[in-house]
C-alpha cells in the first residue's frame, strides 16, 4: 500500500479499491474433500492473479533506485535483476561501488521480507584474459567471488562470450531427446513425429539463437549436426545419404540461417515500433549525405567494426544483413507477410 500510495500516486477511491483486495487476506490449502485450516498471510501478492505481476513490480520499485543511486545499469526480468558495470584498464573504483550497491540491496531486501540468495548471485568477468585475471584479484578483495560462466535465462554464457558451454549443453540435451523419439518413431505417425522434433529439438535450437551471432563456422556446425540428426530420424535417412536435400524437402532452414532469421525478425519488430527502444536505438537509419536512389529503401547504417568480436556485436551484424535483403522484404506491410517473405528468400540462397 505504501508503494502504491508514494511511489506510484494512488490515492482516494483508487487507493482504498486495493485495500480490502490486499489487506487481511488468508490461504488454505483445498484437495477433494477436503480442506485445511485457514492461515493469515501477513505478506506477498494474491498468486495466479492478474494483478500479481504486475503488483509485485511496483514493490520492487526501490531496488531501481539503488542501483540508479549508484549510478550502475541494470536489467530485470520478473525476479531476475542484473547489474552490469564497465571497467577501464587499471581503473577499480567501480568494483567497489559495485560491492556498496550489493550491501545496500542486501540491507534493502531484508528491510522488505526478502531475502538475497547468495548461492545464486553471480559475477562474470567479460574481456581479455589478461584483464580479468587483474578485475576478479580486485573483485575477491572486497570479498565477491567471480565464476567463469554463468546461466541468463536459459543461455549458459561464459567470460570468453564463446558459447562453448551452451552448445555443449544444448547438444547434450538434444541428443538425448532425440534418442528417445528414435525409439518410439515405429508407434507414431509421420505428422505427430515432427510434432515431437519441432517441440523438443528445435525449441532448443531455436531459443535464444541469435546470440551465436560470430561464432566459427565449427560450433555452428556442432548444432547443425543436431538437425541433421533430426531430419534422419524423421524421414528414416541412412547416414551415407546425403542430408542438404533432405532438408530441402523437408523445408527446413539451416542452423545458421535460423539464427539469421531470428535476428533480422528482431530488427522488424524494432523498426516497427514491435520491440524495445534500446534494440531500435541500436539501428539507425541510412541518411546518404545527397539524395540517391537507395534513399527510403528501409537501408540502416552500418558501423566501423575493428574486429571479429565488433562483427558479431549486434549494431553490426544486424544492419549488416539487413540491407542484404531484397526491398520488398524490409518494407513488408505486417509481420506474417515479413516473415514469409524472409523465409522464401533465406531458403532460396541457403539451397540455391
Amino acid at each position: 500500500m505504501d508503494r502504491l500510495e508514494n511511489w506510484v500516486g494512488l490515492s482516494d477511491t483508487t487507493l482504498k479499491w486495493f485495500k480490502p483486495y490486499l489487506n487481511e487476506r488468508d490461504y488454505f490449502v483445498s484437495i477433494g474433500d477436503y480442506t485445511s485450516e485457514r492461515m493469515k498471510m501477513t505478506s506477498g501478492v494474491p498468486q495466479g492473479s492478474i494483478l500479481g505481476p504486475l503488483l509485485f513490480n511496483i514493490y520492487m520499485l526501490p531496488l531501481a533506485q539503488i542501483m540508479e543511486n549508484n549510478e550502475i545499469c541494470y536489467h530485470s526480468y520478473a525476479d531476475d535483476t542484473q547489474i552490469y558495470i564497465t571497467i577501464s584498464p587499471g581503473d577499480y573504483n567501480p568494483i567497489h561501488t559495485l560491492s556498496r550497491c550489493i550491501e545496500q540491496i542486501s540491507d534493502w531486501m531484508c528491510q522488505s521480507f526478502f531475502q538475497l540468495n547468495k548461492n545464486k548471485t553471480e559475477i562474470i568477468v567479460f574481456g581479455s584474459k589478461e584483464e580479468r585475471l587483474k578485475v576478479s584479484a580486485q573483485l575477491q578483495s572486497v570479498m565477491l567471488k567471480t565464476t567463469d560462466q554463468a546461466r541468463n535465462l536459459g543461455v549458459i554464457m561464459d567470460s570468453d562470450m564463446n558459447f562453448s558451454s551452451h552448445i555443449k549443453t544444448v547438444t547434450k540435451s538434444a541428443y538425448y531427446h532425440l534418442k528417445n523419439i528414435s525409439r518410439i518413431r515405429g508407434l507414431m505417425s509421420w505428422q505427430d513425429l515432427e510434432k515431437l522434433v519441432h517441440a523438443f529439438i528445435f525449441s532448443r535450437l531455436d531459443y535464444c539463437n541469435g546470440v551465436l551471432t560470430g561464432l566459427p563456422k565449427n560450433s555452428i556446425r556442432q548444432l547443425q549436426l543436431i538437425q541433421n540428426a533430426a531430419a534422419r530420424v524423421l524421414t528414416r535417412t541412412k547416414k551415407v545419404d546425403h542430408i542438404t536435400p533432405v532438408l530441402r524437402s523437408l523445408h527446413w532452414l539451416p542452423v545458421y540461417q535460423r539464427i539469421d532469421f531470428k535476428i533480422l525478425l528482431l530488427v522488424y519488430k524494432a523498426l516497427n515500433g514491435f520491440g524495445p527502444k534500446y534494440i531500435s536505438d541500436l539501428l539507425p537509419r541510412y541518411e546518404p549525405s545527397r539524395p540517391l536512389r537507395s534513399s527510403g529503401t528501409g537501408l540502416l547504417s552500418v558501423p566501423r567494426v575493428r574486429s571479429k568480436h565488433g562483427e558479431a556485436a549486434f549494431s553490426y551484424y544486424a544492419p549488416h544483413i539487413w540491407n542484404k535483403l531484397p526491398e520488398n522484404c524490409r518494407s513488408a506491410p505486417t509481420l506474417t507477410s515479413f516473415k514469409s517473405r524472409l523465409k522464401t528468400f533465406l531458403f532460396a540462397t541457403a539451397f540455391n
